[in-house]
Formats: C-alpha cells, sequence, structure tokens
C-alpha cells in the first residue's frame, strides 16, 4: 500500500459534501442577518449620503435664487442723505439713522435705517427700497444662496450618516437582546446536565 492511499498519510482532513466556502457551521441566523443587514446599510449609506445632499443642496439652492431674483426685481438701491445723527451701536457696528431720499415717482420720503458707525450728518449713503417706496434690507445675494445650497447639502448628509449608525447600533441592540435570552434558555437546559457531572 502507497503513503498515498496509506490512512496515516498526512494532508488536510477531507472536505464534507455541501460545505461551501467560506461557511462556518458556529454561525448562528442572527448573525448572519445582521452580516446582511449590515451590508445593506452600508449600500444605502454610500448611495444615500450623495443623494440626500445633492438634492437638499440643489433644491435649498434654487429655492434661494427665486427668492434672489425676486427681490433683486422688487427691491431698488438709491442715493439718501442722512439728516440727523446716528445713535446706538449695533452688534456688527453699525448705527440707526434719520434719512431722505427721492423716489422714482419724485417724492421725497424720510426713514430710519442702520448706516456705518461714525458717519457725520449730510453724508450720502446708499439705502434699498421696496415696491413701495419703504426702506427694506438689501435683497438676497448669490453668495448667501450658494452658502444655504452647501449648509443644507451637508446637513443632509450628516443626517443620513447618523441615520446609518442609529439603524446599526438599534440592529444590533435588538440582535444582542434576542442572543442572550436564547443563551439563558439553553443555560436552562444545560445547566442541571452540566452540574450533575461533577455531584457524583
Amino acid at each position: 500500500m502507497s503513503a498515498r492511499n496509506s490512512p496515516h498519510a498526512s494532508g488536510p482532513p477531507p472536505r464534507r459534501q455541501g460545505a461551501s466556502e467560506g461557511t462556518n457551521p458556529l454561525r448562528r441566523t442572527s448573525d448572519r442577518f445582521e452580516s446582511w443587514f449590515r451590508r445593506f446599510l452600508m449600500l444605502a449609506l454610500v448611495l444615500g449620503v450623495p443623494v440626500a445632499a445633492l438634492s437638499a443642496g440643489l433644491t435649498t439652492y434654487e429655492s434661494s435664487m427665486r427668492t434672489v431674483r425676486a427681490q433683486s426685481a422688487e427691491r431698488q438701491e438709491v442715493a439718501a442723505r442722512l439728516t440727523s445723527t446716528a445713535k446706538g451701536v449695533t452688534t456688527d457696528g453699525k448705527q440707526r439713522a434719520q434719512v431722505r431720499w427721492t423716489d422714482g415717482n419724485g417724492t421725497v420720503r424720510t426713514g430710519t435705517t442702520l448706516v456705518t458707525a461714525h458717519i457725520s450728518q449730510g453724508a450720502t449713503v446708499r439705502v434699498w427700497m421696496d415696491r413701495d417706496g419703504g426702506l427694506t434690507s438689501p435683497p438676497m445675494s448669490e453668495l448667501s444662496a450658494t452658502t444655504n445650497g452647501w449648509f443644507v447639502g451637508g446637513m443632509a448628509a450628516i443626517g443620513v450618516g447618523a441615520g446609518f449608525y442609529a439603524a446599526r447600533a438599534g440592529m444590533r441592540r435588538v440582535l444582542d437582546r434576542r442572543r442572550y435570552a436564547q443563551w439563558d434558555t439553553e443555560w436552562d437546559w444545560v445547566e442541571p446536565l452540566w452540574s450533575a457531572r461533577f455531584r457524583r
């Protein structure tokens, strides 16, 4: 009898029939479910972050740009003259002061607006007025619209990431509680048999 056919020949043990690569007989159903669910969450994370960020960011940007166009069409910048001394200082270094200007219809109007600090009475400043001729704030800029889009897109990406980790942690918590319950049940069955070995 040759060494190859000898039952004592060295070599790896024969593979069990029906066994596939990567199988583990000790893996539980919950382990397999956790593995597949983790892969699903990872796929959702990889696809969801860019989709959510782009969708939310572009939607916000387009909405902000509509506001920019609407406000630019409704508001007009005119020259006004300070008629009083600026009073008080705001957090951004501006002061409130009375101004006088002439609207598009030739009507002289007066109002209160914020101007740069330390501007003397009689100086000319630029102010914005609405369709009714009243003072208003400057229209939203394109830079603000772009910033809003990036901010909302970034927050959407963070939200998707947080949802991924929350779902993963929740799944792990549920499976661990199920595993602990199974272990308790199995130990209640095995413990009397195990303890009996030491009472002999």
